[in-house]
């Protein structure tokens, strides 16, 4: 397996979900957070972990600049795994011009979780989701939904709905051989999140996520896993 990051940045988040790119030594009292989709390449599948923020940067949305920017053709990509769908983690799927709704990835398999998109359909009132974007998902024919609470999407990837962070959220390994990286999402953001046993009033059921947190931590160590965290400022990567 190869493994590249693919930041879009660090954000500075407010309370009404608007985030804005962080400056280098910035001071702010907002929550401050890196924003890093993660690609996977295996045999013949191009895997992308999550999609990051719909930002637009010179006219061209911010993922498929930065998949330019390491030289790796977005049309490449063979699969998509959303673990949910807060917009700072699904605003890739595609933005609007005038001639309305662009998919940013025709060509691959989107996998998302059936339960959570209908939860997501239902937060109107929700900073965190983009509806606009969400109601435009039913008329693509590129989406694979998710209905189970665990299983395996092709024999190297499996996913767990976990229902921490948000109602229906899902985690992801991806092994090949001896070797296993674990995604968490946002049940697993960051590497404080392992060394602080906290259940947190964010999450959809913290004690649930902190539960987890401390089944994976110890995975981990036995079974030498790579785990990848979306939101970590600093160590998006981290090898047991």
């Amino acid at each position: 397996m190869q493994l590249t990051v693919i930041k879009q940045g660090n954000f500075k988040v407010d309370k009404r979900k608007n985030f804005d790119y962080l400056q280098p030594n910035e001071e702010s009292s907002n929550i401050k957070l890196a924003i890093q989709p993660f690609l996977i390449t295996l045999g013949s599948d191009t895997i992308l972990l999550d999609l990051g923020l719909g930002f637009l940067e010179d006219n061209e949305p911010v993922i498929l600049k930065r998949l330019k920017d390491q030289n790796i053709n977005p049309s490449n990509i063979t699969k998509i795994l959303l673990s949910h769908l807060h917009k700072d983690h699904a605003d890739g799927l595609g933005y609007f011009n005038d001639n309305g709704f662009v998919q940013n990835f025709p060509d691959a398999k989107i996998y998302i979780q059936k339960r959570e998109y209908d939860f997501a359909l239902q937060q109107t009132e929700n900073p965190s989701y983009n509806i606009p974007l969400l109601n435009e998902l039913k008329n693509l024919n590129n989406i694979v939904w998710l209905h189970d609470d665990e299983g395996e999407i092709s024999p190297e990837i499996t996913f767990k709905v976990t229902a921490g962070h948000s109602k229906f959220h899902q985690v992801f390994w991806i092994k090949e051989n001896a070797s296993t990286i674990f995604y968490g999402a946002d049940d697993l953001p960051t590497t404080g999140y392992l060394k602080r046993s906290i259940a947190y009033k964010t999450d959809f059921d913290g004690h649930k996520a902190m539960e987890f947190r401390k089944i994976w931590k110890d995975q981990a160590e036995t079974e030498n896993w790579q785990i990848l965290f979306y939101h970590d400022l600093k160590n998006p990567v981290v090898q047991f």
